[in-house]
């Protein structure tokens, strides 16, 4: 039957148009694969080719994982050949006990893709045992007075075998007085009667010794024997007789210890003691005898423990009635057991994966399972279901066998797994139910890329900052696991030029902290932009990206830088020419400089340090620029010098100096006589020395004058005049020009007077001066530098406007 059904089953794969869908439906449409095996087979025997049964080759038996599956393993399957083995002893008496026919019911399961076989394996009953009497010796009391044909029922003798290998018939050993009478049970047995053939006498023989022998049908037969004792004793010539020759009675499994079940009752029509019937259970197994007990006086059938249906569902029981005068007769009791709900459906997990992708398609088998309930009818019905909300379901296949498989979209980032409780009820009343657990992990897959904390990011860094310091920390979490959710950073894009990238900042690749490979400058570079990537180690591999804005703020690092006035090409410093009627807030010339910082650090603010004249000027204190304050006096200087200070608004101030020669003058011809005569700008501390030097030269000039007076003295009584003619003619002469000492030098102190030829009308002015004779005297000669005027007026060449002012080099 194996093989036709493989046949049926390659012929239905060609007709359906879905092969990939038949393993789900061919095990309800094909009957069992049926073998047929003698008990008793030794371990190793082939019960029949399985894998050929079933239309598999002999490679698919390892690659498909060919088993067979029960509760109770007599049978496995060879690796190799896919044979069917004998693997466990098989007494089918002690499997199958009472039951006529012996089936055992086998699953053979195979893999990729999962499906499962139905097999029967009828085991057949062998002569392997002897018929056996309860009791090797049988005593028997019969009176004499009992006639020819009196039959008296013996003790049956018992065979496990069925069949042909069960008991067949009895012999009795040959006498003169009794013969042997078989005859037939109710329920199909065989039971011996020993028929009186000739009345007894008991004063000629008052015992008699027979043999009972009991055989079988097997091939050769075999036996088993009882000694019969008979005891003549004297007439009771009525034997019992009882109410029926069956009693029948249904009991429900449920009712408890000591409920009476029936009683059988037997008249006998002798008087006396003859009369006195005792009851007794006759041929009788052990096991019975401990779920009823009969009273021998009443004869009331009583339960001495709790019945079980699924154990024994009918009890068959003969009961012997025997008066004092030995005579006997019997009735058959059966007894029927009524199923009750009493018996938990179990669930029993044939295969089970405990891990599932959680990319998953639908319909995907995670289980197979099967259930069963010992109960019958609809006490024995169950259908199962899941008691929580799962994306799985149950899918029924066939004779109690459920598949479960995945009914919704896996996400391990939600739930990593899933404890899933299957639940069987039956459909008695009231239902019974169990339940199993089993717990199913999800396996992850890299579908989720990383996630960064901020959509873009924002950093302040000052400059001037400590090269290789951290500037920034970036951070992508990914709800993979493992490497799927391992998360690496990188630079892929930047606001730089490539080849500058490097220089200015790395990122750490495992956590996602930003570096400052320089110092910063605010002046040379205050923003830039980079791109991070976020990646994580799935296969393939995710990434996202962000933006990461890098602010360089300022810092107070440079100081103000003095654009106006400033120095000549040749080092030279410059002066400002004020007109002589400049009103009070005249603008005589502005301090203009710039700071490289920026806010506050840029802030510049002007101050004056020293002013040869403090009243004279205003200056601007964020503009920078040089106002008068009121108008020149006649006793005022002309020459004036500003030493300004510029601070910028940062903490600590940074600051420069400007020093701003002024000179008051309305053409250009008056200034030039005063050019040597500018004093360079100097520090308090070197004025104060220069004060001290001053006066230690003061003092020795005056005792050099001393010494000096008083050798002129001396000299002048011996003195001509004419010696002192030409005394005088060294310091004044009208032919030869007088050059100052310090001419060669380019400088012409305030100390001479200049003379310039009034008719100078060269565009290109010529330093070169000349000395007017003037009258000289020791008064003269001592005047102090700072307060001698210019002897004479340069005659400008071009008309200057009073409210505009001129610079020239000194």
């Amino acid at each position: 039957m194996g093989g036709s059904c493989a046949q049926r089953r390659r012929a239905g794969r060609r007709q359906v148009l879905f092969p990939l869908l038949l393993p789900l439906f061919y095990p309800a449409l094909c009957e069992p694969i049926r073998y047929s095996i003698p008990e008793e087979l030794a371990k190793g025997s082939v019960v029949g080719n399985l894998a050929k049964d079933l239309g598999l080759s002999v490679r698919d038996v390892s690659a498909r994982k060919l088993r067979v599956s029960a509760e109770k393993l007599h049978f496995g399957v060879d690796s190799e050949s896919g044979d069917l083995l004998v693997k466990d002893r098989i007494d089918r008496e002690q499997i199958c006990k009472e039951r006529r026919r012996c089936e055992l019911q086998l699953e053979a399961v195979v893999e990729n893709p999962l499906n499962i076989f139905h097999i029967i394996v009828v085991i057949e009953d062998v002569n392997d045992h002897a018929p056996r009497f309860r009791k090797d010796e049988i005593n028997l009391e019969i009176s004499e007075s009992v006639s020819p044909g009196m039959g008296t029922i013996l003790e049956s003798a018992e065979d496990p075998d069925i069949s042909m290998n069960s008991l067949s018939k009895y012999q009795l050993s040959p006498n003169e007085y009794f013969s042997l009478v078989v005859k037939d049970n109710p329920d199909g047995g065989k039971y011996p009667e020993l028929v009186l053939q000739k009345t007894l006498d008991r004063e000629t023989q008052s015992t008699h010794h027979l043999v009972l022998t009991a055989l079988d049908g097997g091939d050769p037969p075999q036996s088993g024997t009882a000694q019969i004792r008979i005891l003549v004793i004297d007439a009771n010539d009525n034997p019992p007789v009882f109410s029926q020759d069956v009693y029948r009675v249904s009991l429900r499994e449920e009712v408890p210890a000591g409920t009476s079940v029936l009683r059988v009752r037997a008249t006998d029509q002798d008087e006396g003691v003859n009369s006195e019937i005792t009851y007794s259970f006759l041929g009788v197994a052990d096991k019975t005898q401990h779920v009823f007990s009969l009273d021998s006086t009443t004869g009331n059938i009583i339960t001495h423990q709790p019945l079980d249906f699924e154990e024994v569902e009918r009890y068959t029981m003969n009961v012997e009635a025997k008066d004092r005068g030995s005579l006997s007769t019997q009735c058959k009791v059966i007894i029927d057991v009524l199923d009750a709900n009493d018996n938990n459906p179990e669930i029993i997990i044939a295969s089970l994966s405990d891990q599932i992708s959680e990319d998953s398609p639908l319909g995907i088998v995670v289980a197979l399972f099967k259930t069963r309930d010992r109960d019958s009818g609809e006490n024995g019905e169950v259908r199962c279901s899941l008691s929580t909300e799962v994306p799985f379901k149950i899918h029924s296949s066939s004779n109690y066998y459920y598949k479960l498989v995945t009914d919704g979209a896996l996400d391990r980032e939600q739930t990593m797994e899933y404890n899933i409780t299957i639940t069987a009820t039956d459909r008695g009343t009231p239902p019974l139910s169990s339940s199993k657990t089993i717990t199913l992990h999800i396996t992850d897959v890299n579908d989720n890329a990383p996630v960064f904390q901020q959509s873009a990011y924002l950093v302040h860094v000052p400059e001037n900052n400590q090269p290789g310091a951290s500037i920034a920390q970036v951070s992508a979490s990914d709800p993979d696991f493992g490497p799927n959710g391992r998360v690496s950073y990188s630079i892929v894009a930047s606001g730089l030029e490539p080849q500058d990238l490097l220089s200015y900042v790395s990122v750490n690749a495992q956590s996602g902290v930003v570096f400052a490979q320089r110092a910063f400058d605010h002046e040379q570079l205050r923003t830039f932009e980079l791109t991070l990537q976020a990646c994580d180690q799935g296969s393939p591999a995710l990434s996202a990206n962000v933006s990461l804005r890098v602010l360089v703020g300022d810092r107070n690092d440079n100081a103000p830088r003095v654009l106006y006035p400033a120095l000549g090409p040749d080092g030279s410093a410059l002066f400002d020419m004020v007109p002589r009627a400049a009103e009070p807030g005249y603008l005589v010339t502005k301090v203009v400089a710039m700071d490289a910082d920026s806010g506050h650090n840029a802030w510049l603010s002007y101050h004056v340090l020293q002013a040869s004249e403090p009243g004279l000027f205003s200056l601007g204190q964020r503009t920078g620029e040089v106002r008068m304050v009121r108008a020149l006096g006649d006793r005022d200087l002309v020459r004036h010098r500003l030493l300004v200070a510029v601070r910028d608004g940062g903490q600590p101030p940074l600051s420069a100096t400007a020093t701003l020669y002024l000179v008051f003058a309305d053409s250009l011809q008056e200034v030039l006589p005063d050019l040597s005569d500018r004093p360079a700008p100097s520090d308090p501390q070197a004025e104060l020395q220069f004060y001290l030097v001053v006066a230690l030269a003061l003092i020795s000039v005056l005792f050099l004058l001393a010494v000096i007076l008083a050798i002129a003295l001396r000299l002048r009584q011996s003195f001509s005049p004419t010696a002192r003619g030409c005394f005088e003619s060294v310091f004044c002469s009208k032919s030869e020009p007088v050059v100052p000492p310090n001419y060669s030098e380019g400088t012409l102190p305030f100390a001479y007077n200049l003379c310039v030829p009034g008719d100078q009308t060269k565009p290109e002015f010529n330093f070169l001066t000349y000395v007017e004779h003037c009258p000289a005297t020791q008064d003269n000669l001592n005047k102090d530098s700072s307060s001698v005027l210019l002897a004479s007026i340069l005659t400008p060449s071009v008309e200057t406007d009073k409210k505009t002012f001129k610079q020239v080099r000194i």
